[in-house]
């Protein structure tokens, strides 16, 4: 466990947090006007890498050495020149903040963080984050990582030991594909509808940046059922038909990966971000990795179950409320969280793969992803 705490005064700024893996929804922007809830959950936190924030400089401005130098292949609206490392929290693990509600940025119906950090610490003044709670954004706080530190609670020198895979099987928290959708300042029950889950459009969209770039420009199948529908339409529309396909499958903890696999859908460690490697000939495959409650789903479909009834009714009675019902639409992978991966993997430098990421606005207006 850590606390952050402000470097210009030793304040503490935070609730005791434990280290997680960055969300791959973390960036992502969804729809328009939609009410998205709290990024990262109760006493966890998670950092980073990339730089983020102002200053920006336009692509025209980059060398595209210095471009490939920071992993970015191909090319971007903006780079930013911010510090890497910010750390993200949930708003209600904050202390000794304040707000500064005029620097909200563009903001539609909140705050986007766009004009930088617009929290001060309360003791001395200085700037130490930014919260973002607008309109289609994940609700966070991100902490500036050249205004806090991170200290060890109680002189503990290291978070608490992650799951084993065997553990976070037995956990078996998995992540539902539909979930209902909220607009901006509406009610719950009178304006909000049954959508694809946002968390899976993102970690589609960066699932299948690499499922693409793992094709070498060959058609790639993935299994039937709910892994079909997530990607296989997607497969089709942007790779040639015709050379014998690459074959995609599920692999992981309880799920062994066969040796003539091409490439394995794998999980990644919600606490440490590690992607979980096979043994044997099968290490050899293209491994692309998906968020592990999106992966335990997909991996182990979870049954329509009966539940115990509550209030009123006699014991041991069970209730069958119908399942939650399915979207009215094919599913899409976020474009956002797509771009923002695929120009960072070396092989969309390949022509093929570059023209599908400098033609993806007609691939949005198909349907195969989302405008946002």
């Amino acid at each position: 466990m850590f606390v952050f705490e402000c470097m210009g005064c030793d304040t503490r700024l935070t609730a005791p947090l434990s280290q997680v893996a960055l969300p791959a929804h973390a960036h992502q922007t969804y729809g328009n006007g939609i009410q998205l809830p709290v990024l990262m959950e109760p006493g966890t936190f998670a950092v980073d890498p990339e730089p983020g924030g102002p200053p920006w400089r336009m692509w025209e401005e980059i060398d595209p050495d210095e471009a490939a130098a920071r992993g970015i292949y191909a090319p971007v609206d903006t780079l930013s020149d911010g510090p890497s490392g910010a750390i993200v929290i949930a708003p209600g693990d904050t202390r000794g903040t304040v707000l500064i509600p005029e620097r909200r940025g563009g903001a539609c119906c909140g705050i986007d963080g766009a004009d930088g950090p617009n929290m001060l610490c309360e003791a001395c003044g200085l700037p130490v984050a930014t919260r973002i709670d607008d309109c289609s954004l994940w609700q966070a706080v991100w902490l500036a990582p050249d205004a806090v530190r991170r200290l060890p609670v109680d002189g503990a020198g290291a978070d608490a030991v992650p799951l084993s895979w065997a553990e976070l099987m037995a956990e078996g928290k998995s992540m539902p594909p539909f979930e209902p959708i909220t607009t901006w300042g509406s009610r719950r029950g009178s304006d909000y509808w049954w959508s694809w889950s946002p968390r899976w459009e993102a970690a589609a969209g960066q699932a299948l940046a690499h499922l693409l770039a793992a094709s070498a420009g060959r058609p790639v199948t993935v299994p039937d059922g709910l892994s079909a529908e997530v990607f296989q339409r997607a497969l089709d529309a942007l790779l040639p038909a015709g050379p014998p396909p690459r074959r995609a499958v599920l692999a992981g903890p309880g799920r062994p990966a066969p040796e003539d696999a091409d490439i394995l859908l794998v999980p990644t460690h919600p606490q440490t971000g590690e992607t979980w490697a096979p043994a044997g000939p099968a290490s050899s495959a293209y491994s692309v990795a998906l968020p592990f409650g999106v992966w335990l789903w997909l991996a182990f479909p979870e049954p329509y179950l009966t539940a115990p009834a509550s209030g009123q009714m006699p014991d041991g009675v069970l209730r069958d409320d119908p399942p939650p019902p399915r979207p009215g639409y094919l599913f899409q992978a976020n474009s956002g969280v797509f771009r923002h991966t695929l120009v960072r993997l070396p092989a969309v430098r390949s022509p093929w793969l570059r023209e599908i990421l400098e033609n993806l606005t007609p691939h949005m207006r198909a349907g195969l992803f989302s405008w946002m």
